[in-house]
């Protein structure tokens, strides 16, 4: 939904801020194709170092909680009672359980990172499926207000554009106001403010600019 949002509001906004400038619609076209490829490729990319360096700095402490757990081996058992302890469990039964858990090495390597680091070492994000996802949401919602320029040009195309961003915009806002179990009718106002706030910036910009690219 937020990558369908990003892409949607981006490139509805370049497309009207052109649109404003009066250019042809070939070039409003191709603004809007260049925004979408672009928009989608940074969006992507940006997703996958952000998981990567995440993903490389939990197993620099995976790493270090390894060695923890191997050199320290009673140190990190009387730890990990101790929080057992402040779940609630008894003293007695929680050195059980903490030395239950240290005689296997991953399992202790895992609860202690689920404790400390609030982690799960085997449920670590995957940097290239949320690359690809960022990619085709951005696409989807940022390809949406080019369609009417594929047809027609002009007032009625922009419109067009507008009118998609708008219902596209609602839409999402109510889709994250149900997910969030916060108000709908809120979340659509504010989805539709956005687009339209951005929409209005960009298209008088083009229209005070007024720059003929052909």
């Amino acid at each position: 939904m937020f990558g369908i949002s990003d892409g949607l509001v981006s490139n509805v906004s370049l497309i009207l801020g052109f649109a404003g400038s009066g250019v042809s619609g070939s070039v409003v076209r191709l603004a809007g194709l260049a925004g979408a490829v672009a928009g989608g490729i940074s969006m992507a990319a940006g997703e996958w170092i952000s998981l990567t360096s995440q993903n490389d700095l939990v197993q620099r402490e995976l790493d270090v909680e390894r060695r923890e757990l191997l050199h320290n081996h009673d140190f990190e058992t009387a730890e990990l009672a101790s929080m057992y302890e402040n779940h609630g469990m008894a003293p007695e039964r929680a050195a059980a359980a903490a030395a239950e858990v240290m005689r296997a090495p991953e399992v202790a390597l895992t609860v202690h990172a689920r404790e400390e680091l609030g982690i799960d070492p085997r449920d670590l994000p995957l940097p290239l499926s949320a690359a690809a996802l960022s990619l085709v949401c951005f696409l989807v919602g940022a390809l949406l207000p080019v369609i009417p320029w594929m047809i027609g040009d002009g007032n009625a195309a922009a419109w067009a554009s507008l009118a998609i961003g708008v219902v596209t915009a609602a839409a999402v806002g109510a889709l994250v106001g149900k997910s969030a179990e916060r108000p709908i009718g809120m979340s659509v106002m504010r989805q539709v403010l956005i687009v339209l706030v951005a929409c209005g910036a960009t298209y008088l910009i083009g229209e005070l600019v007024g720059v003929n690219l052909e």
